[in-house]
């Protein structure tokens, strides 16, 4: 009987794209990578975003809307910014952070409403201005500047964008249903203590990809999507 044949091992994988070609596949990757490189400070990251998750259930509908409103426009502004912070290795305590929050807040705040319709307007929100946050904090720019370039560069790729935050809010989605449940049937935590875990641990790659989603548009700003195919096959 013959002996199946395998392919041999020709050295290690190629290097990734250059980030005006990386694909969504690439953004998750390079996404998990940063988690990997900073877990104490992507933890804090889905800590902020989990006491919104926990306060939200406890509340009837009506007052939860107030809450995320404000309370939650706050504490996501704080996970996005801290979030960009890692990514972009630029420290909390610079004045551009200031900026940055306020720009979220202004970006967070309407998202409930685009959201209760269907989680898809509310992703076409924040493709759309929600870069304006990573573009405050690595280009130290004012508020209504960075409104602006957020929009600039969304309006780049916004497929890239949509496309990326899409499949993060996916694989989250997954991940954290998959590790809910093992937290629930073998560590004996209840469920609402497995949903709170898996939220801090899953929830920080939406912010670090959205924050490495800026990495990307800026590349692509003045260029076509046929100059980047052309790019990509290059390579």
């Amino acid at each position: 009987m013959a002996r199946p044949r395998y392919p041999k091992h020709t050295g290690p994988p190629p290097p990734p794209l250059p980030p005006v070609t990386r694909t969504v596949g690439q953004l998750v990757a390079e996404t998990m990578k940063i988690y990997g490189a900073n877990p104490w400070r992507s933890f804090l990251v889905g800590l902020s975003a989990a006491v919104v998750n926990v306060v939200v259930t406890e509340l009837e509908r009506g007052a939860g809307l107030v809450f995320v409103l404000t309370a939650g426009a706050v504490l996501f502004t704080v996970a996005y910014v801290l979030a960009a912070s890692v990514v972009h290795a630029v420290p909390l305590r610079d004045r551009r952070t200031l900026t940055a929050f306020a720009v979220g807040v202004i970006v967070f705040v309407p998202f409930p409403f685009f959201a209760a319709l269907y989680i898809l307007p509310g992703l076409v929100w924040l493709s759309f201005v929600g870069l304006a946050v990573p573009a405050a904090v690595v280009e130290g720019i004012g508020a209504r500047a960075a409104l602006k370039r957020g929009i600039e560069l969304a309006r780049a790729d916004f497929v890239h964008v949509l496309g990326g935050l899409a499949t993060l809010t996916l694989v989250v989605f997954l991940t954290q249903a998959a590790v809910f449940f093992l937290l629930r049937e073998y560590a004996d935590n209840s469920q609402r203590v497995a949903a709170t875990l898996a939220y801090v641990v899953i929830t920080p790659l939406i912010f670090l990809g959205a924050s490495l989603l800026y990495v990307d548009q800026a590349a692509r700003v003045g260029t076509t999507r046929a100059e980047r195919d052309a790019m990509r096959h290059a390579g």
